[in-house]
């Protein structure tokens, strides 16, 4: 409806600027001296119509790109200073006026006078915003000589001091958790955020949710499983626990991989992404967003294994070279046991020879514990193996 009206308005303002052309060419005699020898009458409803179909035509693109133009806006503009803006509109406002005092000057000029008097005025107006965004400490010292402006200065200067969190006394800043859509499908961030050690607000971006529903309709079993326990997992956080769960509208349509967005979207806000996924944990990092990762706390939190400490174990399966088995501990670290095939299916105590910690998690070698009376007997256990079974 709105876009609709937008169109209508163009359309008629089209249609104005052709009559006003018009008016123009008659009174220079222009149509004359191009041979166009249509009544006064003609050439106004040609010259409106035209313009009109044009406006018409082109208005849906305009109203596209100047939706596009103020999304970028907002999205550069979030998290913008205060005082910077103070500043930018200070040395902008300069800049106009400036401009203002020359316009004069190329008005009088033929036909090209009022288009150099409006693109002088664009090109002093973005001038002294950015001179004024880039001398900010110069403007602002400037105008602390004024009270009112003073004032708004120290309402500033304090509310940008609450937002970095300088101000203790002062309420504390959104702290926003972004989440990711393999996070919530891994279901552990459900738990981590029932003990506390999560806080501030869980962010749901509108695209993330927009993907567990595209995962969640799958004609494929497994990825409709996935997706519809990762809604189950976002309802059982936002019900059963005290944490507040937001869902951001924002989203950035000149991007289209979610990874993307969810990068983007930690640079505008400043605020750290909660992940599984290795390559945009690398991929954030690199573009400087916090990241926290899952599988990291879960290794951070296994218990320490020292070499020479003891352990009961159950050899599960065979090693990767001869005469290796393989054992897990509970939390799933595997365990590769020298010699250990020959105790398949049973319990054994070992003793760790070394502790090997990997991208993917953390290996343990170990070798059975032989009692004194068969070392006695001269029975000594094999060289570790430094194969991954």
């Amino acid at each position: 409806m709105i876009r609709n009206l937008i169109r209508g308005i163009i359309t008629l303002l089209m249609g104005a600027l052709g009559f006003y052309l018009n008016y123009l060419f008659l009174r220079l005699n222009l149509l004359q001296s191009l041979g166009w020898n249509l009544s006064p009458i003609w050439s106004y409803a040609t010259m409106i119509a035209l313009f009109a179909l044009i406006g018409f035509l082109v208005a849906p693109i305009s109203i596209r790109s100047f939706l596009t133009l103020m999304r970028w806006l907002d999205s550069r503009l979030t998290g913008v200073p205060t005082h910077d803006l103070m500043s930018g509109a200070v040395g902008g406002i300069i800049g106009l006026i400036i401009s203002s005092l020359f316009s004069n000057s190329f008005i009088s000029i033929p036909f090209l006078g009022p288009l150099l008097a409006v693109l002088l005025s664009l090109f002093l107006g973005y001038l002294g915003l950015t001179i004024g965004m880039k001398r900010k400490e110069d403007v602002l010292g400037f105008l602390n000589f004024l009270p009112k402006f003073r004032d708004r200065g120290d309402k500033a200067d304090k509310a940008d001091k609450q937002k970095e969190g300088k101000v203790s006394r002062s309420p504390e800043p959104v702290n926003y958790k972004i989440l990711d859509t393999s996070v919530i499908i891994d279901g552990r961030i459900a738990d981590i955020v029932k003990t506390g050690f999560v806080e501030g607000v869980l962010l749901i971006p509108s695209f993330v949710l927009e993907e567990l529903r595209h995962i969640a309709d799958s004609s494929d079993l497994l990825k409709r499983n996935r997706g519809r326990r990762g809604l189950d997992i976002l309802n059982q956080i936002s019900k059963e626990t005290a944490i507040k769960v937001h869902i951001h509208e924002q989203d950035f349509e000149d991007v289209n991989e979610v990874d993307s967005k969810l990068v983007r979207l930690g640079q505008v806000l400043g605020s750290p992404l909660l992940t599984n996924d290795y390559n945009l944990n690398k991929v954030a990092e690199l573009q400087g967003v916090k990241v926290l990762n899952i599988n990291e706390l879960a290794n951070a939190l296994k218990p320490i294994v020292l070499p020479g400490e003891e352990m009961l174990v159950q050899v599960m399966k065979d090693g990767k070279e001869p005469g290796q088995g393989v054992a897990y501990l509970d939390d799933g670290t595997m365990i590769v046991v020298d010699t250990g095939r020959r105790y398949m299916g049973q319990h054994v105590t070992v003793l760790v020879t070394s502790v090997l910690q990997t991208a993917a998690g953390r290996m343990i070698f170990a070798k059975p514990k032989i009692p004194l009376e068969k070392k006695s007997m001269g029975l000594r256990p094999s060289d570790e193996v430094n194969a991954i079974g």
